[in-house]
C-alpha cells in the first residue's frame, strides 16, 4: 500500500518509515503541515499517518481539510496528548483511529493492518470503475471498452486503475511511478510515458475516442 506520514519528529518519522518499508509498503515523509497538507489533498494514499502538532499546520486541520475535500483516505492520528477531549476531537474532525505516543511499533502495525484492511473491503465493494464507456473489474482483472475485452499485463493495469481511481485529475510522473511501480526508477525516466503508450494503443484502438489525456510539462489525466 502507498503510505503517507506526516510527522515534524524525524527520527520517530525515519523509523516508522523504515518498519512500514520492511512490510513492503511504499511511504512518503513530510515534516510540517503546510507539505503534509498538500500531499494529502493528492489523494493517491491508502493510508494517512498524522500527528496532531505539526507547524504551519496541525493535524486536525490536515484531517479535517482532507474530509472537507471528500477525501475518504483512512487516518491514524499520532499525538503525545493523552487526554479524552482530544482524541475525541480527532475522531469529530475525520481521523479513523488515535494512538498516544509513546507507543510500541507491534500496535502502530496492528492499527495500520485494521485500516488498510477497511479499506480493501470498501473498495471491494466498489470492485468495478467506470470512465464512459471503458470498465475496469477489479475482482475479475478485466478491462473493457464498449464491451471489447482488452488484454492488459499487470502493471497496465495498475497505471490504469490508478488513473481510473481519479478521473478527471491530474497525475504526475512522480505520482504515478511510486504508485504503480513503487521503486525508484530514474535510470528509466520515460517508463511512464512508454505505458501511456501501451495503454492508448489498446484502450483507443479501432477509432474509440481517447480516454487518456496528456497535460504537458504535468502528467496525465482520464476523464470521458
Amino acid at each position: 500500500m502507498h503510505i503517507l506520514i506526516v510527522e515534524d519528529e524525524r527520527r520517530l518519522a525515519v523509523l516508522l518509515r523504515r518498519v512500514l518499508v520492511e512490510e513492503r509498503h511504499t511511504v512518503d515523509l513530510a515534516h510540517e503541515g503546510r507539505s503534509g497538507l498538500d500531499l494529502a489533498l493528492s489523494d493517491t494514499y491508502d493510508l494517512v499517518i498524522l500527528d496532531l502538532m505539526l507547524p504551519e499546520v496541525d493535524g486536525m486541520q490536515i484531517c479535517q481539510q482532507m474530509r472537507d475535500e471528500g477525501i475518504e483516505t483512512p487516518v491514524l492520528m499520532l499525538t503525545a496528548r493523552g487526554a479524552i477531549e482530544d482524541r475525541v476531537k480527532g475522531l469529530n474532525v475525520g481521523a479513523d483511529d488515535y494512538l498516544v505516543k509513546p507507543f510500541a511499533m507491534e500496535e502502530l502495525l496492528a492499527r495500520v493492518n485494521a485500516l488498510l484492511r477497511r479499506r480493501s473491503r470498501s473498495l471491494e465493494d466498489g470492485h468495478q470503475l467506470a470512465v464512459n464507456d471503458l470498465t475496469l473489474d477489479l475482482l475479475r482483472h478485466e478491462a473493457r471498452r464498449a464491451g471489447r475485452v482488452i488484454e492488459l499485463t499487470a502493471k497496465e493495469f495498475a497505471l490504469l486503475e490508478f488513473l481510473m481511481r481519479h478521473p478527471g485529475q491530474v497525475l504526475t510522473r512522480t505520482q504515478i511511478t511510486d504508485h504503480v511501480w513503487r521503486y525508484d526508477l530514474e535510470a528509466l525516466s520515460n517508463v511512464v510515458d512508454l505505458y501511456i503508450h501501451y495503454l492508448r494503443d489498446k484502450i483507443d484502438a479501432e477509432g474509440a475516442r481517447p480516454l487518456i489525456k496528456t497535460v504537458r510539462g504535468v502528467g496525465y489525466k482520464i476523464e470521458g
